[in-house]
């Protein structure tokens, strides 16, 4: 999905305003309310968004509160990689604030970086940036920052009970950014062996057939030459927290239908969770 510089602008600014609904005038004990996602709350979610866009706008962590207890954000079992280290630095400094103080921090934040985006040049627009799938320009990181804002809104829906559009345009662009990863997961995470034929059928407001065939390495085919080695039925909305590790397919097996080679298809939705 090729989308020009406005268009994707206007989704990410649209973007952080659906994140905004969430939590506008959110009761504070609520902002502590546990999310999806291992170790984070409501209020971790919004400041990892408030973070990263913070650290795009050139910024570094707030210094470390000496009367606080120091934490070694490295030791935690969700941290994985430096990415994860630098957002949980972000966090833990943020964490002190109340919740109405960091959304006040979100808003100024956002319409920054807003102000920022509008006045970039076509040269920074393009330069090569690194980012979570590697250097890419800077543009392409931006759709990657779509779909980590997206991810990042239905674990806020999720955590506080509530239900939002997961399709339209800015879900369906962010839904091509999950694709991406999928037949790598299948491949490597799944070991789907060679020549396999995996055919996903998604429904709920990203339906549509996935197709991913393994020949040297895994990767999607508009059709298969032969029936599919397994076929795997599934909403959408599972398939993407299944991916993003914030679900798991034992919890969820009444939802999976799997025919074919069931060992094969009961291995792939138990090895999804590609991004966390």
């Amino acid at each position: 999905m090729t989308l020009d510089r406005a268009e994707l602008t206007t989704l990410l600014s649209q973007q952080w305003d659906a994140i905004a609904a969430l939590v506008t005038d959110l009761p504070e004990d609520r902002w502590r309310t546990p999310s999806p996602l291992p170790g984070w709350t409501v209020f971790d979610v919004v400041a990892h968004v408030a973070g990263t866009e913070s650290w795009l706008l050139g910024e570094q962590p707030p210094q470390h509160d000496p009367m606080r207890p120091k934490t070694d954000v490295r030791t935690l079992p969700h941290v994985r990689n430096e990415i994860a280290v630098l957002n949980e630095i972000w966090i833990d400094r943020l964490r002190p604030l109340s919740g109405a103080r960091l959304f006040e921090l979100y808003d100024e934040v956002t319409d920054r970086r807003r102000k920022a985006l509008s006045e970039m040049s076509t040269e920074a627009w393009t330069v090569p940036t690194q980012s979570p799938i590697g250097q890419v320009p800077y543009g392409r990181f931006m759709r990657v920052r779509l779909f980590d804002c997206w991810m990042h809104e239905l674990d806020l829906a999720d955590a506080l009970g509530v239900s939002v559009e997961e399709g339209g345009k800015r879900g369906a662009v962010a839904f091509e950014e999950f694709l991406v990863s999928v037949p790598r997961a299948v491949g490597k995470l799944g070991k789907a062996p060679e020549g396999s034929r995996i055919l996903f059928e998604l429904t709920g407001p990203h339906a549509r057939p996935l197709r991913i065939q393994v020949a040297g390495r895994a990767g999607y085919v508009d059709a298969f030459d032969e029936p599919p080695t397994v076929q795997i039925r599934l909403d959408s909305r599972l398939f993407v927290r299944l991916g993003g590790g914030r679900a798991t397919a034992d919890e969820h097996l009444d939802e999976i239908e799997i025919s074919g080679d069931e060992e094969l298809g009961n291995r792939l939705v138990r090895s999804l969770a590609f991004t966390l």
